[in-house]
């Protein structure tokens, strides 16, 4: 299906970088998305387990989590300055 794409795009006279540009993005962002997502379910299971730690625990999200945002928003960039 993806190659049936790929063909149909180059057929339209669409570059290939574009396509390339934007499933580049996609990977990044679904990545991010289950980072944080593990994050945040681990972050849930160390709360659950140690209840006086909670605000040293959230913190540590919060900053871990902001930290693969930055991550994530720098691919995106990077995809789509490469078109």
């Amino acid at each position: 299906m993806l190659l049936s794409t790929m063909l149909l795009q180059a057929a339209a006279g669409a570059s290939l970088g574009k396509l390339g540009a934007a499933i580049g993005a996609a990977i990044a962002v679904i990545g991010a998305s289950m980072g944080i997502g593990k994050i945040g379910a681990s972050a849930m299971e160390a709360i659950a387990r140690q209840p006086e730690a909670a605000n040293d625990i959230r913190m540590s999200m919060i900053i871990i989590a902001a930290l693969v945002e930055g991550v994530a928003l720098f691919a995106i960039v990077v995809c789509f300055l490469a078109l």
